[in-house]
């Protein structure tokens, strides 16, 4: 018996949304609300708790956790960078 297996492969650069922020810096939560991830404070909280939420490559399950320009934010298979504001 053959088995033909298909690989796929990403041959396209991942697509990466730049959110600017106007602060130093933003807290998770607030980001999401603000990268229209999450309608309300308390759908963002629930992204982060049940580790839908990852930062520069790592789950991050604190909400609170300050973001700066450069920070590289995945959740639900959409990526977004934080970048630095005018």
């Amino acid at each position: 018996m053959k088995v033909k297996v298909k690989v796929k492969r990403k041959n396209k650069a991942e697509k990466i949304t730049e959110i600017p922020i106007s602060t130093d810096f933003i807290k998770l939560d607030a980001f999401l609300k603000f990268a229209n991830v999450a309608e309300t404070g308390g759908m963002a909280k629930i992204l982060v708790e049940e580790g839908e939420v990852s930062v520069n490559g790592e789950v991050c399950l604190q909400r609170g956790k300050k973001l700066r320009a450069g920070d590289v934010v995945s959740v639900m298979g959409e990526n977004f960078s934080v970048a630095a504001g005018q």
